[in-house]
């Protein structure tokens, strides 16, 4: 199984998890978040997080995004992945979005994780642009 697993910094993990969840299904086993609160300790995480993939094996595949590249969010989920034997089969990206998320959540289960890094991290970068408005600065939007 391929499993898409979301951490942060605050709220913005399950908040993502949330909007996700409207448009992929709220009921899917395979989508999973957690985040490192405000005043929460690295080691409640790491436990919050350990107990998240408890059941993952390394038969599965993760797909890891996480808020910002080097924080304790994803370095502390990549430290218990790789303890538990699962960091082989793990795509991590850092700079997670809807749209990065979205695309993972459909993703063809048979996508080489490899190849799906391009399409993810594409659909991403594409989808951050100027939105053109276009008329006068008095017309209504």
């Amino acid at each position: 199984m391929r499993y898409l697993i979301l951490v942060s910094h605050g709220t913005f993990a399950p908040g993502l998890h949330n909007a996700l969840g409207m448009m992929a299904g709220s009921d899917r086993e395979d989508i999973r978040s957690t985040s490192l609160l405000d005043g929460m300790d690295v080691d409640t995480f790491r436990a919050n997080f350990a107990e998240l993939v408890q059941d993952i094996t390394p038969e599965d595949e993760i797909i890891l995004t996480a808020d910002i590249i080097g924080g304790s969010p994803l370095t502390t989920a990549l430290d218990v992945l790789t303890e538990k034997g699962l960091l082989a089969h793990t795509l991590a990206i850092g700079g997670m979005n809807l749209p990065l998320v979205l695309t993972a959540a459909f993703a063809d289960a048979d996508t080489p994780l490899d190849e799906l890094e391009a399409e993810l991290t594409g659909e991403a970068k594409d989808q951050i642009k100027r939105f053109a408005l276009g008329g006068d600065e008095d017309d209504d939007i």
